[in-house]
């Protein structure tokens, strides 16, 4: 059978010298090569979500590939389709970087300039293992083979507007419909997620943030097994150490998250560090709560505003959850999306503190009332992010409603004091 390869070179010289090589080995099959970090995941999950032996059984990856350096998008493709073998062609062959490569999941590295009778070999060895893989695959073995599962990032425009409460809802919502769930509490400072659940734990995110291999057991002893069958990974309970969460950790992180479970909830919480940017930056769907008030909105708008000017997220990428609605207020949704540019959830949750207050001094607020507003309301917005077993992610209104359109009217001055 004819080994499949896809190249991942950003560089066009490079593109037709490593093609031309490929297209020399034997019962090699050169794909289209790819030319970013972004397309080469779309490709694989695109293909994983047809079937394992879709996947190429190599992936050769250029040292100058981007925007996700090199190393660090072996260690993605490694946690995510652990049955490709990647090939890192580059022009530093030393130990110290062969070192780090297999470190990151690498099969094999490659130095430049090419040579054929190396790179034949490397792909050669590199295809055998992939098959010898993929057989322990079909054999059932304890191996993620899919595209990986959905991220879904939940974070404050400020402090109090229920952002953790809308992650622990999304995150319930997901698990009982029947799909595996993880919740991450990485807002690392003041993480309040064990609070809400009134839980007592040993382990944390921390525990995980030195280890470069997060393997499926080290994850286990790591995650918390709620009741509800939620899997928590939480935020320290000395805030002090969540420093030692970098950026790169959170990338390693989520990436192991993904690779486990079909969804991660991750709650990034008000303050933006490197790792809750990392895991904005990570996800399917980035989601900012908000609160239908000027300090609230302005507030979203700031941080709207940040992620852009830091490259971590698009205006038009992010989502923007509108909490405690109500008719009433004078800005609505509508009002909202306008003045921040971003998306707008169809579903917004209702202010109904009465339904909240004893479950959340309890911290027991997985029993929120299942016919109580908030819930349905929280429930319906996993169903509209495609969260739930057999839903899909619907397409969100980016245009204004009349009663949008009559609340921006009523609240000119307001609007004025928003936009400076």
């Amino acid at each position: 059978m004819p080994t499949r390869i896809l190249p991942a070179v950003g560089d066009a010289d490079a593109v037709r010298s490593l093609t031309t090589l490929l297209s020399q080995l034997p019962d090699a099959e050169p794909v289209a090569p790819v030319t970013d970090s972004t397309q080469l995941v779309d490709t694989l999950a695109r293909l994983a979500a047809e079937s394992v032996d879709e996947l190429p059984e190599v992936v050769v990856v250029h040292e100058r590939i981007g925007p996700v350096p090199a190393l660090e998008l072996i260690r993605e493709v490694a946690l995510r389709f652990p049955a490709v073998g990647v090939i890192l062609v580059t022009s530093d062959a030393g130990p110290g970087l062969f070192q780090a490569a297999m470190d990151y999941g690498a099969r094999g590295l490659v130095a430049l300039p090419l040579s054929y009778e190396e790179l034949a070999s490397r792909v050669n060895a590199v295809a055998q293992w992939s098959v010898g893989v993929r057989r322990h695959l079909g054999a059932g073995g304890d191996v993620f083979s899919g595209a990986g599962g959905t991220v879904v990032t939940v974070s404050g425009a400020k402090g109090g507007v229920g952002a953790t409460l809308a992650a622990i809802q999304l995150a319930l919502a997901a698990q009982a419909s029947g799909r595996s769930t993880a919740l991450l509490d990485m807002d690392l400072q003041t993480g309040d997620v064990a609070a809400y659940l009134d839980i007592q734990f040993r382990r944390s995110v921390v525990d995980l943030a030195a280890i470069n291999d997060i393997s499926p057991r080290v994850l286990a002893d790591a995650v918390f097994r709620h009741d509800t069958g939620v899997a928590l990974l939480l935020a320290p309970g000395d805030g002090e150490r969540g420093e030692e969460v970098t950026d790169r950790a959170a990338r390693h992180i989520v990436g192991a998250l993904r690779s486990r479970y079909e969804v991660v909830v991750v709650d990034c919480g008000a303050q933006l560090t490197g790792a809750s940017a990392t895991a904005v930056e990570m996800a399917d769907t980035a989601l900012l709560v908000t609160t239908p008030d000027v300090v609230a909105v302005r507030g979203a708008k700031r941080t709207v505003r940040m992620w852009d000017r830091l490259q971590i997220r698009k205006a038009e990428e992010t989502t923007i959850v509108v909490n405690r609605h109500s008719r009433g207020t004078e800005i609505q949704p509508a009002l909202i999306q306008k003045i921040t540019g971003t998306g707008i959830a169809a579903t917004a949750i209702p202010a109904n503190f009465k339904e909240l207050q004893g479950p959340i001094d309890a911290g027991r607020v997985h029993e929120l009332d299942s016919k109580g507003a908030i819930r349905q309301a929280l429930w319906a917005l996993a169903g509209e992010l495609g969260l739930l077993k057999g839903t899909e992610p619907t397409t969100r209104r980016t245009t204004r409603t009349r009663a949008g359109d009559r609340a921006a009217a009523l609240t000119f001055r307001r609007r004025r004091e928003l936009g400076r």
